[in-house]
């Protein structure tokens, strides 16, 4: 389906509209395609542990000091409940969601093991909606050894969903992809791709998902 939208066309040659007889061109009827965005919701359930590390705003905090050339206070007790609770991306009182566009770039990554869809193509097609998606599941500390360069390590403590699942709200353009094709990127990136800290895209296991 086409519709037909009124504008003026301007170039270099004629920057103010003008026709040849020095008049004011009329504006000109130009067809556009029509987007046909529909929405469907798939449910995605967990089949490796979620591991989450939102950035605190603690840490946002320390980084704008060290811009702005503040002066460094002395390093503070690390407080593995704190940690534990910082980790994680809170909706509302014991509820936790997981950001929304993760799951998006797993399914757009996950064209490099898709034939005939670029992830151009993948990534202007589909969105997922809201800024975070609830998790289904209660999260647990879970606590590791991390380097953090020059042969120092640290002990890192994040919240983990052993068990997992959630809800995703897609809104997509029907003239570039299917709902077929965008459920099997999902299905495939949640294998390949994964979603959090420690995911296979980042040769780890965790933050895998299929779509029920």
């Amino acid at each position: 389906m086409l519709t037909k939208t009124k504008i003026k066309l301007n170039n270099r040659s004629n920057p103010i509209g003008l026709n040849g007889n020095g008049k004011h061109a009329a504006d000109e009827l130009v067809n556009l395609p029509k987007l046909d965005l529909r929405a469907f919701k798939i449910r995605v359930v967990g089949d490796s542990a979620l591991l989450c590390n939102r950035f605190s705003e603690k840490a946002k905090q320390m980084m704008l000091d060290k811009q702005m050339k503040k002066a460094k206070q002395a390093k503070e007790a690390k407080d593995p409940a704190q940690c534990f609770t910082d980790s994680l991306y809170p909706i509302s009182a014991g509820k936790f969601g997981f950001p929304s566009i993760a799951f998006k770039s797993a399914a757009v990554d996950a064209c490099s093991h898709v034939d005939g869809i670029t992830k151009v193509e993948a990534r202007g097609a589909f969105h997922v909606l809201g800024e975070l998606v609830e998790i289904e599941g209660q999260p647990r500390p879970h606590t590791s050894t991390v380097r953090i360069g020059m042969g120092t390590t640290d002990i890192r403590v994040r919240g983990e969903f052993p068990t997992w699942a959630a809800n995703l709200n897609i809104r997509y353009n029907s003239n570039t992809l299917t709902p077929q094709q965008i459920i099997n990127l999902f299905n495939v990136g949640g294998f390949a791709i994964g979603v959090g800290e420690h995911r296979p895209q980042r040769d780890g296991s965790n933050g895998m998902f299929h779509v029920e």
